[in-house]
């Protein structure tokens, strides 16, 4: 048996994935994966540094990992965004490090690992932002998480170019994965146990057109409804101006796939969605969400907001939180905007105090919360299919997911039953009360199907 390694996964879901692949191919080589990071020769830490907060996120991990190279852990690998993005600067500023793997380069992770644990140090292992992985090795992929949920990240990289983001320079232009590819991996989650499958990329929505020539989300859609044992396809970061008839007629259509979309519009004004490099209207995206509603009146249509992106005005915001009561989004985050180096927003004129960004975030989530709470009162006396995520014992209530509900994100249901429910299962349950976010209600055992 070779050494024990450990993961730690930052930031979003889709370099979640990247970690996932990442225990897949050291487990394959022999390296014993242990979850405390104590028993561990090698850490391996995967970064995210999208915005300030990020970015702290990480260095403090970092930090705080370093104690355990005191006792038994022969080395620190930093992957992902963080390491990409200073590669330059890293080892001078964190001597902790011994290794960095840039986005496209996780694959190595094998590799890497074996030359720190012969004694080398400042390993770099960066390579072109636009290249391209082994699509295999992606299907070697070990769930961290629990078993009957997984992501699929159906591409790489992404062409949008929002001027306050960095990710087009972190992980390159987009980049399809092969469709055969995908629905091999999707049958291997299903067969072991995966339940809910989870699209994501940095624009879902776009899937197929660099690969294809075309759009070809709605075909994947149809092939990955195909496999046993899946019964949920969720999309997450579907980019408005992407999204196709020919997907909202293949959502309205299959039944495994929640009739739920996240959408992240970032702002409803015109002038700041043009300062903020996205092409999107306000007029679009109203016809866009009557389109979505009229294919599906039960959807569920998930959004986020940037609060004091540069040179927004009061009265962009009171346009923009009138719109959001016009659209009555069923779920809504909101982020201060984050000035980050490097991006074209970050030079702009105009820059927002850090307190009129978090008051008029809190503004907007304000607003939100009567809505989210007139959503949920009205799901009150309906019976609704519900994923059980576990149980909360103390209490005696089961907690799960209806499919308005992505993981980690939305709302929950929890369940009051006579009788044992399991993670995993999908149980019927009548909605009896509801909080401004939250559902609450009980095993169902009528006739009636659920909705």
């Amino acid at each position: 048996m070779k050494a024990n390694i450990s993961f730690i996964s930052l930031g979003c879901d889709k370099n979640l994935v990247d970690s996932e692949v990442m225990l897949g191919l050291t487990k394959r080589a022999g390296f014993n994966i242990v979850p405390d990071e104590s028993e561990a020769d090698i850490i391996v830490i995967n970064t995210c540094c999208f915005i300030k907060d990020a970015l702290e996120e990480s260095i403090e991990t970092i930090i705080e990992t370093a104690k355990y190279k005191e006792d038994r852990c022969k080395g620190i690998i930093i992957a992902g965004c963080l390491g990409q993005r200073y590669e330059k600067d890293i080892f001078e500023e964190m001597p902790e490090v011994d290794a960095v793997i840039g986005t496209t380069a996780y694959e190595d992770i094998v590799e890497v690992a074996e030359r720190v644990l012969n004694g080398e140090k400042q390993i770099k292992d960066i390579k072109s932002i636009d290249f391209v992985n082994d699509d295999e090795k992606s299907e070697l992929r070990v769930l961290s998480s629990v078993g009957y949920s997984a992501n699929l990240k159906i591409a790489e990289g992404c062409n949008n170019h929002c001027t306050y983001c960095v990710i087009p320079k972190l992980r390159g232009k987009y980049r399809s994965r092969k469709m055969d590819s995908l629905v091999r991996e999707a049958k291997m989650l299903a067969e072991n146990g995966v339940k809910e499958l989870i699209l994501v990329a940095q624009d879902v929505a776009l899937y197929g057109t660099d690969l294809y020539g075309e759009n070809k989300l709605h075909e994947l859609l149809e092939n990955l409804c195909k496999i046993e044992g899946i019964e949920w396809i969720r999309l997450l970061y579907c980019y408005p101006e992407h999204l196709t008839d020919k997907t909202i007629e293949v959502m309205a259509r299959e039944e495994k796939i929640c009739k739920y979309i996240d959408m992240p519009l970032q702002h409803t004004v015109d002038s700041v969605l043009k300062k903020m490099g996205r092409r999107s209207t306000k007029a679009m995206i109203r016809e866009l969400v009557a389109k979505l509603r009229k294919a599906m009146p039960d959807i569920a249509i998930r959004t986020t907001i940037i609060a004091g992106f540069p040179q927004e005005t009061e009265e962009d915001i009171n346009e923009l939180i009138d719109f959001i009561g016009e659209m009555k989004f069923d779920r809504l985050g909101v982020f201060s905007y984050s000035e980050e180096e490097g991006t074209p927003a970050a030079k702009m004129d105009g820059q927002i105090d850090l307190e009129v960004r978090e008051e008029r975030r809190n503004r907007i989530l304000e607003s939100q919360k009567f809505i989210s709470a007139e959503k949920c009162q009205a799901m009150v006396g309906k019976v609704v299919k519900v994923l059980v995520d576990g149980k909360i014992p103390e209490e005696n209530i089961y907690c799960g997911r209806c499919y308005k509900d992505a993981p980690d994100i939305d709302g929950m249901v929890f369940i009051k039953s006579d009788y044992e429910l399991l993670s995993g299962d999908f149980v019927d349950v009548i909605i009896t009360e509801a909080s401004d976010y939250d559902l609450i209600g009980e095993s169902y055992y009528g006739d009636e199907s659920a909705e």
